[in-house]
C-alpha cells in the first residue's frame, strides 16, 4: 500500500495537517538553520553539538534531543513509504530549513519521489501568505498542486547548502538568476546577502527598516515595534524570538518612554550612515559557515566584503 511521509517547518502546520486529515505520517523539523554555526554534514554528531551550543548560548533554547531523535529516525525507516513531501515556505527561514533536510534526505541515501509544497503569492492577495494562513481549501489546494522536485533540483538544494556551511557566501549569487523549482529561492539569496551590515551606515536591511518603522510611525511599545517588523520583514520569515533579540540589540538607538519609542540622536546618525556602527551593535551571529561582522554588504559591488577593521 502506498504511503506518503510529509515534513513540515514546525508544528503548527503539523497540526493543522493532521487536522485536514490529509493521509500519510508526518516529520516535523523544527530547526532554525538561519541563524547559528552550521556544518554540511547534518547526519552527525558534531552537527547536533554545534546546534545545541548555539540554541542555548544565543536563545537559552534546551535541545530537546530524544523528541529530535524521533523525528529525523522517521528517515531510518523509509521502507514504509512510497514519496516525500515536503511543506516549506517561501521566506529565508524555510529555505535554509528546505535545503538542510534535502541534504540530509541525500545524505541517508534516499531515493524517492520528493514533492515540495511551497506557498508565497496567492491570487488576489496582496501579501505573501505562509502556508498556516491559508484556509483549509487553499491548503488543499496547494496540496494537489504540488511540484515533484527534478534531479537539478535536488543538486541545486545541496550546493546551496555546501555553500551556506562554507566560507564564501559571495558564491550564492550565479544562483540568484539560476530557473529551479524553488520559485523564490532568489529572493531568499538576496534577503540573506542583505542580512550582512552595510558597508556605508554597518546596519543590515532588516535592522535599518526597524529603525525606520521607529522614525516613520507612532510605536508605542517593544512589543508594538515586535508587530510591525513581523509583518514588513519580507522574505526573512523570522520568528518572534528571532526580531525581539534584534529589537534588543537595536536599543542604544531608541529612547523607551510610557507608550512611545521614539529614535534617539544615535538612532537618527545611523540611518544617514554619518559612520559605520556595526562593531558598536555587535550583532556577532553567524550564518551556517561564516560570521556576519567578518563582511559586509557593498550595495555599489552587489556583494560581501570582507570587513576592514581599521576603517573604522
Amino acid at each position: 500500500m502506498s504511503k506518503t511521509l510529509h515534513i513540515t517547518n514546525g508544528n503548527s502546520l503539523t497540526d493543522y495537517i493532521t487536522e485536514l486529515d490529509i493521509k500519510g505520517d508526518i516529520l516535523t523539523w523544527q530547526e532554525m538553520l538561519c541563524e547559528g554555526p552550521t556544518i554540511a554534514n547534518i547526519n552527525s554528531n558534531e552537527f547536533l553539538t554545534v546546534r545545541k551550543q548555539f540554541l542555548n548560548d544565543y536563545y537559552n533554547i534546551e535541545l530537546n534531543e530524544n523528541e529530535l531523535n524521533k523525528e529525523l529516525n522517521k528517515l531510518d525507516h523509509i521502507e514504509a513509504y512510497n514519496e516525500i513531501v515536503l511543506w516549506f515556505e517561501y521566506d529565508l527561514f524555510c529555505h535554509i530549513n528546505l535545503i538542510a533536510v534535502l541534504s540530509l534526505i541525500h545524505q541517508k541515501e534516499i531515493t524517492l519521489p520528493l514533492y515540495l509544497v511551497c506557498s508565497g503569492r496567492i491570487e488576489g492577495e496582496k501579501n505573501l501568505k505562509g502556508l498556516c494562513e491559508l484556509n483549509p481549501e487553499q491548503l488543499l489546494q496547494h496540496y494537489h498542486q504540488k511540484v515533484r522536485l527534478t534531479d537539478d533540483d535536488k543538486e541545486l538544494a545541496l550546493s546551496l547548502w555546501r555553500t551556506y556551511c562554507g566560507k564564501d557566501h559571495n558564491l550564492f549569487k550565479p544562483y540568484i538568476t539560476r530557473e529551479s523549482s524553488f520559485k523564490y529561492m532568489s529572493n531568499c539569496l538576496k534577503a540573506h546577502l542583505r542580512r550582512f551590515p552595510d558597508a556605508k551606515s554597518g546596519l543590515s536591511i532588516l535592522e535599518k527598516n526597524t529603525l525606520e518603522i521607529i522614525r516613520d510611525k507612532d510605536v508605542k511599545s517593544r512589543h508594538h515595534l515586535l508587530g510591525y517588523i513581523l509583518n514588513y520583514q519580507g522574505y526573512y520569515g523570522y520568528g518572534d524570538l528571532q526580531l525581539e533579540r534584534m529589537i534588543d540589540k537595536l536599543a542604544l538607538f531608541f529612547d523607551e518612554a510610557e507608550n512611545q519609542i521614539r529614535l534617539n540622536r544615535k538612532g537618527h546618525e545611523a540611518l544617514i550612515k554619518i559612520h559605520n556602527i556595526s562593531l558598536e551593535l555587535n550583532n556577532d551571529l553567524t550564518f551556517g559557515g561564516i560570521n556576519r561582522l567578518d563582511y559586509q554588504f557593498n550595495k555599489a559591488q552587489n556583494k560581501l566584503v570582507k570587513t576592514n577593521i581599521n576603517a573604522y
